[in-house]
């Protein structure tokens, strides 16, 4: 009878300081962007009560609450183990870039989302300025994305993968 084991990939070994630092940021951004999200939910439902906005009309004030919510919380939360198996923090250059660029934005893609919002339900008109900035927010996004994945090439390729164990 043959038996077998599951190999596991190893990440590379560090300090035990310097792992916490990097799963803490990520838990507490998760923490954040999840507690933006609800607060910008229930900002739009009072905003728009309060302003006597008709119920089912669009806005982008909406939005905002699920930009914070799908693009703050979950990937922070799926971030958080992929950390913890590849350790992509390793690549320090690379980790700062990706945080710096992916705060910046969502937080400015998801403010323009409420300013956009806010003069619609106000009934004031928009400027294609606010557009243009909401789009430098997606383009640091995607820059963020690009430079994620680099730090993550470099990780996935630097697993220590264990000896085979014979039978």
């Amino acid at each position: 009878m043959s038996s077998f084991r599951v190999m596991r990939c190893q990440p590379l070994a560090r300090e035990a300081g310097s792992v916490k630092k990097p799963l803490n940021h990520l838990l507490v951004s998760a923490f954040v962007y999840a507690g933006l999200g609800v607060a910008s939910g229930l900002f739009y439902r009072e905003f728009t009560k309060l302003n006597g906005f008709p119920e089912g009309a669009f806005t982008q004030l909406g939005l905002a609450h699920t930009h914070l919510l799908s693009l703050g919380f979950f990937p922070f939360l799926i971030l958080l183990g992929l950390e913890r198996a590849f350790t992509f923090s390793a690549s320090r250059k690379r980790f700062g870039w990706f945080l710096g660029l992916y705060h910046a934005g969502v937080i400015l893609t998801s403010a323009m989302l409420i300013v956009h919002g806010c003069l619609t339900v106000l009934g004031l008109e928009s400027s294609a300025m606010i557009s243009g900035i909401a789009g430098l927010g997606h383009m640091a996004i995607t820059a963020a994305i690009i430079v994620l994945f680099l730090a993550l090439r470099t990780a996935v390729r630097g697993v220590e993968r264990p000896a085979a164990v014979a039978a």
